[in-house]
């Protein structure tokens, strides 16, 4: 019998019983949306780690009291919390120790949950203000737009100059009005607008330019004198970053006062790092995921394999009457693992659609660009496939073997 002929006869069977037909599709259509709808995720999630976790500037790293992501609780937890805040005075004789071994030295601390104000007009709760120095453009990336940069003097003397990000300059002066010069009051004080960064963009679903940034005396004197700095170094070029990285560990280390015998009480986050921390994020999802479908298949695979064994038995006589006219057992066992097959991968595509979809929501609502996971859609068809061949043989075997005296009477 020609495959196509096979074939015709594997859809038709399978549409006699629809209910159970779709019944036992939507089962693999479950297993693959949940890994196809996080891989997608994931996947969208991949494609913008570079530009959305490379936050700092080129040949730059950071050093701070905390890594950049905390994973667990007790004790490991507190092994961060009850370190001692990087302190001025410490920042002062790091920046000492480093003169002459780097481009620059930045020092920035900074608070959520702000609101800032001009005139009528007020922004959530929702923005960080910073207190940084000259270097803190440059050392994440940011542009200005309009207006100056903070100067060596506004840190010296503590003056009220800000600098807005982007976000937060379009919620406070809308249009083609001027902030440069205006008042905007933020933590209960007062600062005078110097200038306006260029726009940076999220940061998977939160913005990076809805910020104020005022010189970081004045923070250390107006806003809260506790907490801890982050320090930014740029090394001079990319052939001195490795050397500038490792005098800035010995740098940090003399003016923490530690003991050679003593490990770091302090972090270095750099690009490199924060997109390491993203990969094994990544991985263990993938893993959870590719388990939890995994599951979920081997579940649908079961219920192929019952669906299949009915079908058997529901067409006993069919059988028997096409092994009387000849039908060779081969014929009979592909048609009944094609029905197989035939289950799992429209299941599978259903599932991949759906969860393609769902995932692309997720991006956009990330403001992430929608992508589709080609080489995760094909592992899942692949797993189909077998999923189809491994639970389908047994019932294919035992309708091919049937004994057509016995078929025909139906037992």
């Amino acid at each position: 019998m020609p495959l196509s002929e096979i074939i015709r006869q594997a859809l038709s069977s399978l549409g006699a019983n629809r209910l159970r037909s779709w019944l036992t599709i939507m089962g693999v259509a479950v297993g693959v949306f949940s890994i196809i709808a996080v891989m997608t995720t994931v996947d969208a999630l991949d494609r913008s780690v570079e530009s959305g976790l490379a936050s700092l500037g080129a040949n730059t790293f950071q050093i701070q009291k905390y890594p950049a992501t905390v994973f667990g609780r007790g004790h490991r937890r507190n092994l961060y919390v009850n370190r001692p805040d990087i302190s001025w005075r410490q920042a002062q004789e790091f920046r000492r120790n480093m003169e002459g071994k780097a481009r620059t030295v930045g020092l920035s601390i900074s608070s959520q949950g702000n609101r800032a104000r001009y005139r009528n007009r007020t922004t959530n709760p929702d923005v960080t203000l910073v207190g940084g120095d000259e270097h803190f453009a440059a050392a994440n990336g940011l542009g200005l737009a309009f207006g100056r940069n903070l100067t060596d003097n506004d840190v010296r003397y503590a003056r009220n100059a800000a600098l807005l990000g982007a976000d937060l300059a379009r919620a406070l002066f809308p249009g083609s009005e001027n902030p440069i010069g205006e008042p905007v009051r933020i933590a209960g004080k007062v600062y005078r607008v110097a200038g306006v960064f260029t726009r940076k963009g999220a940061a998977f679903g939160q913005s990076q330019d809805n910020f104020m940034l005022i010189p970081v005396t004045r923070y250390l004197s107006h806003v809260n004198e506790k907490g801890s700095l982050s320090i930014t170094v740029e090394a001079r070029s990319r052939e001195e970053y490795p050397k500038t990285l490792d005098l800035a560990v010995g740098a940090m280390r003399l003016a923490r006062g530690l003991g050679i015998r003593e490990a770091n009480d302090f972090e270095i986050r750099t690009n490199e790092s924060l997109v390491e921390s993203f990969r094994d994020i990544e991985r263990a999802i993938s893993v959870g995921a590719f388990i939890i479908s995994f599951m979920a298949l081997l579940t649908a695979g079961v219920g192929i394999m019952n669906i299949m064994l009915v079908s058997v038995t529901e067409r006993t006589r069919e059988i028997g009457i096409r092994k009387s006219i000849g039908a060779p057992k081969s014929s009979i066992l592909r048609q009944f693992l094609l029905e197989a097959i035939l289950l799992s991968l429209v299941g599978g595509l259903f599932g991949a659609a759906a969860g393609t979809g769902a995932g692309n929501l997720v991006a956009l609502n990330l403001q992430l660009p929608p992508t589709v996971p080609y080489l995760w859609v094909a592992v899942s068809m692949a797993v189909c496939s077998a999923i189809g061949v491994g639970f389908g043989i047994f019932p294919a075997w035992k309708a091919a073997n049937l004994d057509p005296v016995e078929a025909l009477r139906g037992k």
